[in-house]
């Protein structure tokens, strides 16, 4: 397999140098790629620019023997509400992209902004990882058991502890402690904890509460995806 330092640089200059050079300048309007290692999201202010790219784009990926993954590449309508208003599209509006489902919605002001929600996929994946290390770990010692659910729960929110998210980060937490008790319930055929029980020792042993890392403007971030896109 080859690394990712040099699939990163690989696809430098297949995707990267292929699309500032060459893609760019033929376009009507405005574009951006936003890639990270082999996913990325292609921005287009016109639709034409985005069809005629998604059409080459397989193309100039096959030259190198790479392919499109199937199901991720699409075309996205990612204008916000106000601007589809009446038009007639059958694309899809929303995507994931790293991990985060990108979403128009509504600010406490009532304009439209564009949130970043943990992906249900990589939710699921999360409380998979934290019910099998409870269910391995419940014959721990309940300090161990609790540093080790903290380190867990602090790695997450580094990553997804991003501004507007902290409805998903906040059901982690609830989870976490529900996957917690049902394994301490099971460390023996007499060790049932009641919730009563388990508030207790949560009050000894708390979880970290859901932390937002990464703030950022909103504002910034919506005009800057008022584009139509193509997602890889």
């Amino acid at each position: 397999m080859i690394s990712p330092l040099l699939s990163n640089v690989f696809l430098h200059y297949v995707l990267d140098e292929w699309f500032a050079e060459q893609v760019h300048p033929r376009l009507r309007g405005v574009s951006t790629l936003v890639r990270y290692c082999d996913d990325f999201v292609m921005l287009f202010t016109c639709k034409d620019d985005a069809d005629r790219v998604h059409e080459v784009l397989g193309k100039r990926l096959g030259k190198f023997g790479l392919e499109l993954h199937p199901d991720k590449t699409r075309l996205i309508d990612f204008r916000p509400p106000a601007e589809r208003v009446g038009a007639e599209t059958m694309l899809p509006t929303t995507f994931v992209f790293l991990g985060f489902l990108h979403v128009w919605g509504k600010s406490r002001k009532g304009n439209a902004t564009m949130w970043q929600r943990t992906a249900k996929d990589r939710l699921a994946r999360t409380l998979t990882r934290i019910n099998d290390q409870c269910r391995r770990m419940r014959t721990w010692p309940l300090s161990e058991q609790h540093r080790r659910l903290c380190q867990m729960l602090t790695g997450h929110f580094s990553y997804f502890g991003i501004s507007g998210n902290s409805q998903r980060l906040a059901s982690v937490v609830h989870q976490t402690r529900r996957i917690w008790r049902k394994w301490l319930s099971r460390r023996s055929w007499k060790s049932y904890v009641t919730w009563e029980e388990f508030s207790r020792l949560v009050e000894r042993y708390p979880l970290p509460a859901p932390r937002i890392v990464h703030r950022y403007t909103r504002r910034n971030v919506s005009m800057g995806l008022k584009h139509l896109c193509s997602l890889v």
